[in-house]
């Protein structure tokens, strides 16, 4: 069917045009409604705004001619209350098409719904895997820190007996095997630490592992107040201030002082409190000196490794 112009004239039912205006619908739509469906029947006419209800060409008034041929198609003999139930019964028909309509584009919301839902769980997964991988890395790098620390404490040991051997004019170990055959290269994955460093070593883990709750900096303040303490007594051995530390003192015991394994750590360094002294105290000898260095060299790697301490003692030591 060729498109109307706004130059044509429609002619319409009067009758028929009124009871669509009844029912609520603008004149332009009815007009339009009784033209197209050749002013056949009231429910022809609704049918087709329906059909047509987005279409907003048909929005604008056309003309409009009564022809008295066509505006009793057919004799009715309808009374008012039966009028009243035909224009009901097409209301209700509309509505329900409408309530179809919009049905169908709720389910076709409801599976955008879905798909997008599927899209962020599948972004989430891939967020967890490449978070787990991450963990995984870091925890291989913890153990290759680890093994390379194990090493140059065993090559420090070495050295220092290798230097008190010297000193006392014991024979080195290259002199008491030159007829001996070469000494196999340590594994060093299967050989203890030396017994304070290891002692030194668990007690800062305990008290990383028992203070896990804690704010991760109040830790790293008691491992760095450690390490100052220590680098101190080692650099400057012969300032007594850096010897003697007061227990009672505020920063210390806000600190250290408080935390069991902190006040064991300083004796396992050589510090010692004769007495009811409130001052832990260290002896100035090449023993102690030692001590301090391995002391400071645990500390290093308690602040320096982020998962120092949280991970099980066997993961740890492999």
């Amino acid at each position: 069917m060729p498109a109307e112009t706004e130059s044509d004239v429609l002619e319409v039912n009067r009758g028929l045009l009124k009871e669509l205006e009844d029912m609520g619908f603008s004149m332009a739509r009815a007009a339009w409604g009784l033209h197209h469906s050749g002013n056949s029947s009231l429910e022809a006419a609704v049918n087709w705004i329906v059909d047509h209800e987005n279409d907003s060409q048909f929005e604008k008034m056309p003309v409009v001619e009564f022809n008295i041929e066509i505006e009793s198609p057919s004799p009715r003999e309808d009374t008012a209350e039966t009028a009243q139930a035909r224009a009901n019964e097409l209301k209700e028909r509309a509505r329900k098409l409408r309530e179809e309509e919009e049905t169908k584009r709720e389910r076709e919301r409801e599976k955008e719904r879905i798909r997008a839902g599927k899209e962020m769980m599948e972004t989430r997964r891939i967020a967890e895997e490449n978070e787990r991988k991450r963990n995984i890395a870091l925890r291989k790098a913890e153990k290759e820190e680890e093994k390379k620390a194990r090493e140059k404490v065993m090559m420090k040991v070495n050295a220092d007996k290798a230097e008190r051997k010297s000193r006392l004019g014991l024979p080195t170990v290259a002199e008491s095997t030159s007829t001996s055959t070469l000494v196999a290269p340590l594994d060093t994955k299967k050989m203890l630490m030396p017994s304070k460093s290891k002692e030194m070593r668990e007690c800062l883990r305990s008290l990383r592992r028992n203070h896990k709750e804690e704010d991760p900096r109040t830790m790293r303040r008691a491992f760095d107040t450690l390490l100052m303490i220590v680098r101190n007594a080692a650099k400057t051995p012969d300032e007594e201030k850096y010897r003697r530390i007061r227990v009672t003192n505020r920063l210390f015991q806000e600190r250290v002082g408080r935390f069991k394994e902190g006040l064991e750590f300083m004796e396992l360094c050589g510090f010692k409190r004769e007495g009811g002294s409130e001052f832990l105290s260290l002896a100035n000898d090449e023993g102690d000196m030692s001590r301090l260095r391995d002391a400071a060299f645990q500390l290093q790697s308690a602040v320096t490794n982020p998962f120092f301490g949280l991970l099980s003692k066997e993961a740890a030591e492999e």
